[in-house]
């Protein structure tokens, strides 16, 4: 089967250096597949490159058997779309939940869009009665939803998701990422899933790769998350740092998951 994702050699240039470097991996169809490491290890430019945000890479990726060109195109858009970190910056201040759901759909020429942003809403746990409401007059959990909602309008099979729960308060993040988890179990979603938060890898995904200064070192099962099974130094740390403690276990950690937060 064609993979959901592939990328092989990829290299990602901010000015003159490669802040991304001769990264390979590929995701099947239905996965959900991390990209773990400390802040600048180039988990987001990696999604970014995908979509097309950061424009001066090399190498190949390849969504769904096809290969990405080094622009946006409305083909690509109805294969992937992109959730970001913080919902609030993302949404734009002065259009409606109506008004920025509607919009892919308006893209795309795809009609029935009333009755498409309503259903989308109750899909995402969305009352409808906000559907004709602003980002601020919304929670950090409810813009977040708008966000996915969006995400979801054109109906694709890839999600990129950069870090979708570290903007909200700890209250809110289990609620969606127990939406995220039933979502992809609904719609079949493949999802690529960038957080420092190993017990929400633990929590949302089947595999996980390991970046060190933009480098790929590592590629492991989550059932490593159990054990602490890594081959890497880095990633060892990486594992210890998420329990707090070496002597506290990852099952352990996953509670705060399911419960109020991570």
């Amino acid at each position: 089967m064609t993979p959901a994702l592939n990328i092989e050699h990829l290299f990602v240039r901010y000015g003159r250096t490669d802040v991304v470097r001769d990264v390979s991996f590929a995701v099947g169809q239905g996965e959900s597949y991390a990209l773990v490491g400390e802040s600048g290890s180039g988990k987001s430019t990696i999604l970014r490159a995908i979509v097309g945000m950061a424009r001066d890479w090399r190498g190949t990726i390849e969504v769904d058997g096809v290969p990405r060109a080094g622009r946006i195109d409305l083909l690509f858009a109805r294969h992937c779309q992109m959730i970001f970190q913080d919902p609030y910056a993302s949404l734009h201040p002065r259009r409606t939940v109506d008004a920025t759901l509607s919009e892919p759909l308006k893209v795309h020429g795809i009609g029935d869009r009333a009755d498409r942003v309503v259903q989308m809403m109750r899909d995402v746990g969305l009352d409808p009665r906000f559907r004709y409401r602003f980002p601020h007059q919304l929670s950090g959990g409810q813009r977040q939803r708008v966000a996915i909602a969006r995400a979801l309008m054109l109906e694709p099979r890839l999600l990129l998701l950069d870090e979708p729960t570290s903007a909200l308060d700890v209250s809110v993040q289990a609620e969606i990422l127990n939406l995220l988890v039933r979502l992809r179990e609904e719609r079949d979603l493949t999802y690529i899933l960038v957080t420092h938060a190993l017990p929400v890898v633990g929590f949302l995904c089947d595999r996980l790769g390991v970046l060190r200064h933009g480098s790929l070192v590592e590629q492991a099962p989550v059932s490593a998350l159990r054990t602490g099974a890594f081959a890497e130094p880095y990633a060892q740390e990486l594992y210890s740092a998420s329990l707090g403690t070496k002597d506290r276990t990852a099952d352990e950690a996953r509670v705060s998951v399911r419960g109020a937060g991570v």
